[in-house]
């Protein structure tokens, strides 16, 4: 399922202009972005609140397929622009780490 099929099946709202819309292997949920980069697979989508440009660095170093901000967290301009810059999705939601886990799972295991 590419990002924006998730994007679609979830409500989830992706808020970059420009991204690769590349199939999602997995998701995984961290705000420690150490963890992230030790343990994300290649791919994945990034659940997390840390709305922030280093964010959009570790996706971009592991090849992530976009990162999704949790808690309705503003996302800066500075970030999204280093997201599009890129290929990465940035993705907003109101929902926690928790319901957009439950969330992404259900959608790419069906």
């Amino acid at each position: 399922m590419k990002v924006s099929e998730v994007s679609a099946k979830t409500g989830i709202e992706i808020v970059t202009e420009s991204y690769n819309d590349i199939e999602v292997a997995n998701g995984y949920t961290s705000d420690l972005l150490s963890d992230v980069m030790g343990f994300a697979e290649e791919e994945s989508l990034l659940i997390t609140i840390q709305a922030h440009k280093n964010t959009v660095a570790v996706a971009s170093q592991l090849d992530l397929a976009g990162i999704i901000i949790c808690n309705g967290r503003k996302i800066p301009d500075d970030m999204k622009q280093a997201a599009e810059q890129n290929g990465i999705a940035i993705m907003r939601t109101d929902e926690n780490q928790f319901v957009t886990s439950y969330k992404i799972h259900s959608a790419l295991r069906g």
